[in-house]
């Protein structure tokens, strides 16, 4: 497992901004997860009109995985090349094969991470987790792959930033941080 330290990612000079789950060309998500649009291509263009609504090619974008269902590495190029953010951070979900062979096209492609922005330490996975590293300390767990389908723990740091979860829409540093101070943060300790 690749692990990025917290001490190490900063990105308090731009903006950040989360997202997961995306799954470009993927027709049946649409049915599975009731999503709004008649086909794959109007859902592959609203998520990306909506991602460029709000970062910019210098802001920050981590992605928690499941880009697209798609074989052809060409396909996800082409919609990589229209999103306006160039930063992006990767963490691999389970829909990924293409998107890990263009995995130089981003900042770095891992299967968790741990960040920290504004001071804030996050823990960063595809899957939905218990506990994380420093979970009873007050960090924060972000992850994807449950389209909205857990229940929200309002005693627990963490949250699904799917695009299921938000319009469609990526969740910015800001809006999770307003997210997290409306909970009772309740530290659960592993060691006991």
């Amino acid at each position: 497992m690749d692990f990025l330290p917290f001490k190490i990612m900063k990105t308090e000079e731009t903006n950040t901004y989360f997202t997961a789950d995306w799954h470009l060309f993927h027709t049946n998500i649409i049915k599975y997860c009731k999503r709004p649009f008649e086909d794959s291509s109007k859902m592959n263009r609203t998520i990306l009109d909506n991602m460029n609504s709000r970062i910019t090619e210098n802001d920050w974008l981590y992605f928690l995985g499941d880009m697209a269902l798609v074989y052809d590495e060409k396909h996800l190029i082409y919609w990589l090349d229209g999103l306006r953010c160039r930063n992006i951070c990767f963490i691999k979900g389970n829909h990924d094969k293409t998107a890990s062979k263009i995995c130089n096209r981003f900042f770095w492609y891992k299967d968790i991470a741990e960040i920290r922005v504004q001071d804030q330490p996050i823990v960063l996975c595809h899957y939905s987790m218990n506990t994380w590293n420093r979970s009873h300390r007050g960090s924060w767990h972000l992850y994807g792959h449950s389209h909205g389908t857990l229940p929200d723990n309002p005693n627990s740091m963490s949250m699904d930033v799917g695009v299921d979860t938000n319009n469609f829409y990526p969740y910015s540093f800001e809006d999770i941080k307003k997210r997290m101070s409306l909970k009772t943060f309740i530290p659960k300790d592993h060691h006991k």
